[in-house]
């Protein structure tokens, strides 16, 4: 393990909103926590360098205190003791969960296990498993996105198999539905994934993020619009979403996620109309790296990682590889951290650290 510089600030900029608009914004004031009884936690973060050239680090695992503002990198994808050759090594680590003493990380096709102190136990991969983003661990079971599939696996923390696979897809038709702003059902089935018979290589919709909760799954993807609920085995709407962004969860009454088209992260009520709105952390263009590479490749706040803590704080990820914490009402951001300036390094998992 070995510590990071310190962090930079980012600029004063306007305050958190109840509206989500396209244009330059930046973080809200940045604000020291308010008193001891509510002390900014300690959270985990995988961070993914986006256009890395070959040779080059692809991001890594941080240990962040958001109170005193310490950084420790906990895991380097580029750790030369680490064999990732075919292992997805071109997409860096992405989604974290936790069960028992285990830390869960995922790679494009494979989930790797490490002890708390990032010590790595076992790993294991699936034949429906490709482009892996976000992971979610209920009870005993592990909720793994695999995008390359348009699906969702399960697997089976104490049998250590996995037991189920949810297929999300658009037939070829649907292409147009983002362009026409229509929110079609997917085709929607349940198969084996340790079995023969599952979907067929594909990304229609682009399904990154799952949330299991109350004994259903609520996923999300970037082609999706929609935010789906599963429940045994039936596939529900459950809330509209904007095209194109990520993390969306259910928060209170309607649902929370990072509007990334608006370099923000969204509280939206069930019909995507805008609750609160909490804008990303931004940098003036003389402090970043790699600043003038084309957006489609990377850019600054660009927003993905996600993460609440009780009713009333969101942690937020951006680029460049920044974590906000912010209070939910009335909004505003409490503190910001950064790891580096590099605009290709792009925060992707992010969870609160529970040990």
């Amino acid at each position: 393990m070995r510590r990071c510089e310190r962090p930079r600030r980012p600029r004063r900029a306007e305050p958190a909103t109840g509206s989500v608009h396209a244009g330059s914004v930046g973080a809200a004031d940045i604000l020291p926590a308010v008193s001891a009884s509510s002390r900014l936690p300690k959270v985990v973060l995988s961070s993914v360098v986006r256009s890395a050239h070959q040779g080059e680090s692809h991001g890594g695992v941080y240990l962040i205190d958001l109170e005193t503002e310490s950084i420790e990198q906990v895991v380097d994808w580029d750790d030369p003791t680490i064999s990732w050759e075919g292992r997805g090594a071109d997409r860096g680590l992405r989604g974290i969960a936790f069960h028992g003493d285990g830390v869960y990380l995922a790679a494009s096709d494979e989930i790797f296990v490490y002890d708390r102190d990032f010590r790595l136990q076992a790993s294991f991969k699936n034949r429906y498993l490709k482009h892996c983003h976000e992971i979610a661990i209920a009870g005993d079971a592990l909720f793994v996105t695999s995008t390359g599939f348009d699906s969702v696996l399960e697997y089976d923390l104490r049998e250590g198999r996995f037991r189920r696979g949810y297929c999300l897809r658009f037939p070829n038709y649907w292409r147009i539905r983002r362009r026409l702003d229509l929110r079609p059902r997917p085709r929607f089935s349940i198969f084996d994934p340790e079995g023969d018979r599952g979907p067929t290589l594909g990304d229609t919709c682009h399904v990154n993020s799952v949330v299991p909760e109350g004994g259903a799954l609520y996923v999300s993807g970037t082609g999706l619009g929609t935010m789906w609920r599963i429940s045994d085995t039936r596939l529900e709407r459950y809330a509209r979403i904007p095209y194109g962004s990520h993390n969306a969860r259910p928060f209170r009454d309607g649902v929370l996620l990072n509007h990334t088209a608006t370099d923000r992260i969204a509280f939206l009520d069930l019909r995507g109309r805008t609750v609160r709105s909490y804008p990303l952390a931004t940098y003036e263009e003389h402090e970043l790296v790699n600043a003038g590479l084309p957006r489609d490749l990377a850019r600054q706040a660009f927003g993905r990682g996600l993460a609440v803590v009780g009713d009333d704080l969101i942690i937020g990820g951006s680029s460049p590889a920044t974590v906000t914490a912010y209070q939910v009402d009335p909004p505003r951001a409490l503190k910001s951290v950064n790891i580096s300036m590099d605009v290709r390094n792009a925060i992707h998992g992010l969870e609160v650290w529970p040990f």
